[in-house]
């Protein structure tokens, strides 16, 4: 199989289309569904189905309440943790609170970003705006960094310049209420992220985990300074700037392959396996699929006999295509491309396009 070239006479199949939708190509009498397939052939098989638009528009909406309502819930939390650390000077809670804080301000990006990628697609930004959750998700990434800085400069401070903490009761329950509010968030946005496709919402659930963790870790800093160890409060501070690298790894890899139109290899898996049960559908040459913000895409060819109508290879496209969109979970659009198997004696049906072709690199 050739590489894939878009080209006038290629069959192309772009079809926004819901996994429930049921795409039914019975008409009403004999002169309907030969206009329906006559329209099927003249025309890019297109189907804008206000099913599958108001389904995008929900996982967006979804996506929104997910982070107004964690704005609130660690807004309220990192308020109480500030009026803490103001009478405690506890530099463990401040990193903590630090965190909260920046954990809730990333709500404000994700946000952008959730409405912008409801902007049609137009003739510059042919794809629409769904990669803007890319960029949040790198917006994230920097303000995760940005607090760990922050928690480990404060720690080796209090370090070098040792301070009791005072209020330590009110230090351990500003830590409970911390770990509380944050892994409730954390379950929330993760759960959302995970169901409408999110890689930057799952990537700001995780951070709030993280940030559930470290009040946990205020918690143990306050129990060390009850008992008279002074340094236990910034040691606590360094071990929360750890913990904070962590997730910096976890969510910049998230984001990393996002960005780089990585995929999970059990959707390939589940996309191939559902090709492979197509009646006409000899074999299965390139497939691609990628996602733009949390929507799903897929690009594949292939090989019918070679025999066949246009009209009887376009109908084994669409088959083909109603498989993957039914086979693979937030796949929204696919493109298909029908190649004649090659038979003795004829020339490649794609020779002409050979010279356009980039050099393999040797593995």
């Amino acid at each position: 199989m050739s590489e894939q070239h878009p080209h006038p006479h290629q069959h192309k199949h772009d079809h926004q289309h819901d996994h429930q939708h049921d795409h039914e190509h019975g008409h009403a009498g004999r002169l309907s569904r030969w206009r329906h397939r006559v329209g099927h052939l003249l025309t890019p098989h297109s189907h804008d189905a206000a099913e599958k638009t108001d389904q995008a528009l929900e996982s967006s909406a979804r996506g929104m309440r997910a982070l107004w309502i964690s704005l609130v819930v660690l807004g309220v939390t990192a308020l109480a943790q500030v009026v803490v650390v103001v009478i405690s000077g506890s530099v463990a809670l401040l990193g903590d609170t630090a965190h909260n804080a920046a954990d809730a301000l990333t709500a404000v990006p994700l946000g952008l970003a959730f409405v912008l990628g409801r902007r049609a697609a137009n003739r510059r930004f042919t794809y629409g705006y769904g990669r803007a959750e890319d960029l949040a998700g790198i917006v994230i990434v920097l303000t995760i960094a940005a607090s760990a800085a922050f928690a480990a400069w404060t720690a080796i401070d209090r370090l070098v310049n040792p301070r009791d903490v005072e209020y330590l009761p009110a230090v351990a329950t500003a830590a409970v209420v911390g770990f509380l509010g944050n892994e409730w968030v954390a379950r929330y946005r993760i759960r959302v992220g995970r169901e409408i496709g999110s890689a930057a919402l799952v990537a700001d659930g995780l951070h709030a985990r993280t940030d559930g963790f470290t009040s946990l870790a205020v918690l143990f800093g306050a129990g060390g300074a009850a008992v008279g160890w002074q340094a236990a409060d910034p040691v606590v501070g360094l071990l929360i700037t750890a913990a904070i690298l962590f997730v910096l790894r976890d969510a910049g890899r998230e984001v990393f392959r996002r960005i780089m139109d990585a995929v999970d290899p059990a959707l390939v898996d589940a996309a191939e396996h559902a090709l492979g049960g197509v009646a006409g559908v000899r074999a299965v040459g390139e497939l691609r699929l990628r996602w733009i913000g949390h929507r799903l895409r897929a690009e594949v060819a292939i090989e019918v006999d070679g025999e066949l109508s246009v009209r009887e290879a376009h109908e084994v496209a669409v088959a083909a295509e109603h498989a993957l969109l039914h086979a693979v979970p937030k796949l929204t659009a696919v493109l298909v491309h029908a190649d004649p198997a090659p038979a003795t004696g004829q020339a490649d049906p794609h020779e002409a396009l050979a010279h356009h072709a980039a050099p393999v690199a040797a593995p």
